[in-house]
């Protein structure tokens, strides 16, 4: 499922909701997750998940093609 597939299926549910209404939500909500994680911070929606980052340290990858390192 994709942005515009939760836009229309909000829309569909919630009959009085219009489109725009619909994806101006859709984007209000996904730009405070998005801002909440990059200032470092955790995000929760109860009943549909939590969100987090988790640093990883670098590996080295490899061509599968060729094997060299990249």
């Amino acid at each position: 499922m994709n942005k515009s597939d939760i836009i229309l299926n909000l829309s569909r549910r919630l009959p009085d909701i219009r489109i725009d209404d619909a994806d101006q939500a859709v984007n209000l909500l996904l730009d405070l997750l998005s801002s909440r994680l990059a200032a470092g911070g955790r995000a929760e929606i109860r009943g549909f998940g939590s969100f987090s980052l988790h640093e990883r340290k670098a590996r080295m990858g490899r061509n599968p093609r060729t094997g060299d390192a990249v």
